[in-house]
């Protein structure tokens, strides 16, 4: 249930708290007064778009937060959601707009909006202005009837998806190996040559880092060498041999004075060091002089790993397996004939098992079309649809789909004698407004969704038709939390709670402020919405027999 919208900077709104109830939650007021701003920041802060200049211009950033408590059910499945933090059933969804940029959080911790939206749906059902167009588009009907049995129909749908995308690869792989003699003489061809360089070259996992290093030590043996060859000289030719006099010289002397004797062993320690050293470089030429055709071959080896890397494969390791590949697509194509018999023997088989799937889920929804056809029926009835007759018709797709093989779609009759049609042919804009309320009361207990929000649902109905919504409405609300956006009197009379979203000019800006109402609040305001500019006692009075006759019409 949605406990509370806290919304700051964001069109007419500086800042505003809505702390909503259970059961029917009705919002009216004047057109222009903001309404609309309620809406569009609740689906703002679901991961819809923001729109155009919605936040405050004198504004750093806007903000949107809903408060909601869930269930054990929804909580279970949020949890798999790796939704954080839900252990007390609390779950506080934001997002904060700054420029082109915002954030979304779920309880304090920063997430995706593709997160966002993936739990939207379990925690409320929007009904947007306009959205009953979209029962005129025939392939959404369908959409509604695997949502109304998902419980069932969801798991065989599933197992079509699977077998769909098991058969599709079927018949791809069979079109791709299905090529006439030249162009196999070409492949084979082609593959021969791609496996012969390949394996000619004898590559070894690893190989191409290790000859790297030692590209980069050879490619600068010449000027190791020569560096190190005259570093030789100069120790050898003149500090070594004078180093080696002066040893001699003091080690004569060193006995008279024990300052010498230190002065000669330290002396020594240069002497022995310099020694190493000459023995170090000598070595080190020998093992390493530099050569040309060591370096040839090195770089020689290098190209023809990385030429093959750059036709083959990132890595080695690629493109040992790239020439494995190579081998099966060789032996296909040398077995080919046996190979697509083979294919088509399987595709044969699959086919068999998707028919058969398609075929369970066709009859599962046809069950579950009759149900939800007879309950959409009944609720038609209660929205003054008196001789409705209400079904859904279902045709054989010519092709398989990952949905299955059907073409289903609802048709109605709303006059006695007249044939059934489907709805995008008879349907006006009130009667599919009523004819979508009627789905979202059968909808909203198989969706298993608390909170239902409707904008403005009642367009294009009025009088008893009007009422009949508002006792739909209300008996939809007895089982859910409804927040419901009206201009109608009839609806507004049966609200649970009411509140009024009203524009005033404060400090010389327009701003939007929402107000729940008390009681004789509720008649004042059903009076505007009955009488307009002028509410006179009698306007007055039908507003508070409206409400009374509400309140009989929510105890029966």
């Amino acid at each position: 249930m949605l406990l509370n919208i806290h919304i700051r900077n964001m069109a007419l709104i500086d800042e505003i708290d809505i702390n909503f109830s259970d059961n029917l939650n009705i919002l009216t007021g004047e057109t222009g007064a903001g309404k609309s701003i309620v809406i569009d920041s609740i689906m703002l802060a679901l991961g819809g778009k923001t729109p155009k200049d919605f936040v405050r211009s004198d504004a750093e950033y806007g903000l949107v937060e809903l408060l909601f408590v869930v269930d054990e059910g929804v909580k279970q499945k949020l949890q798999e959601q790796d939704v954080p933090d839900i252990e007390d059933g609390e779950l506080i969804l934001s997002r904060k707009i700054m420029g082109q940029r915002s954030v979304s959080k779920i309880n304090g911790e920063t997430v995706t909006l593709t997160k966002i939206r993936e739990i939207a749906g379990m925690l409320l059902d929007l009904h947007a202005q306009h959205e009953h167009q979209s029962l005129l588009i025939p392939g959404n009907h369908i959409k509604l009837l695997d949502r109304y049995g998902q419980e069932t129909i969801y798991p065989l749908r599933d197992k079509v998806e699977v077998l769909f995308h098991d058969y599709k690869q079927l018949k791809k792989e069979i079109e791709e190996n299905s090529i006439n003699d030249d162009e196999r003489a070409r492949q084979l061809d082609l593959i021969e040559f791609e496996k012969n360089e390949i394996e000619s070259a004898a590559l070894k996992i690893g190989e191409d880092e290790v000859l790297y290093e030692q590209y980069k030590k050879v490619s600068n043996g010449k000027n190791i060498t020569e560096g190190l060859s005259k570093a030789y000289q100069y120790v050898q030719q003149t500090g070594y041999d004078s180093i080696d006099r002066a040893l001699r010289e003091l080690t004569g002397i060193s006995e008279y004075d024990q300052k010498l004797q230190s002065m000669s062993e330290s002396l020594e320690t240069v002497s022995d060091m310099i020694t190493d050293f000459i023995r170090s470089a000598r070595g080190y030429l020998e093992e390493n002089m530099f050569s040309e055709e060591e370096f040839r071959q090195l770089e020689d080896r290098l190209n023809t790993i990385n030429h093959l890397k750059a036709k083959y494969g990132r890595t080695i390791e690629d493109v040992i397996q790239y020439n494995k590949d190579l081998e099966d697509k060789y032996e296909k194509l040398m077995n080919q004939d046996l190979y697509l018999s083979d294919l088509k023997t399987k595709l044969c088989e699959m086919e068999q098992k998707l028919k058969v799937a398609c075929e369970t889920l066709s009859n599962e929804r046809k069950k579950v079309a009759k149900n939800l056809s007879k309950g959409i029926k009944n609720a038609l009835v209660d929205l003054n649809f008196l001789d409705v007759r209400f079904d859904m018709v279902f045709e054989l797709n010519k092709e398989y789909s990952p949905t299955g093989y059907d073409i289903a779609y609802f048709v109605i009759s709303t006059n006695v004698g007249e044939e059934m049609k489907p709805l995008w042919q008879v349907a006006s804009g009130g009667e599919l407004s009523r004819i979508m309320l009627a789905m979202k009361s059968q909808l909203a207990d198989a969706d298993n969704i608390e909170t239902l929000i409707f904008d403005e649902i009642d367009v294009g109905i009025s009088g008893r038709t009007a009422q009949m919504v508002a006792e739909k409405i209300h008996g939809i609300g007895k089982n859910h939390q409804v927040i419901c956006i009206t201009h109608l009197p009839q609806i507004a009379a049966m609200a649970n709670h009411h509140y009024l979203i009203e524009k005033s000019v404060e400090k010389g800006k327009t701003v939007t402020n929402i107000k729940k109402l008390n009681k004789e609040q509720e008649i004042q305001e059903l009076a505007r919405l009955i009488g307009g500019v002028e509410i006179t006692e009698t306007v007055l009075s039908s507003a508070k027999e409206m409400k009374e006759l509400a309140s009989k019409a929510k105890v029966n």
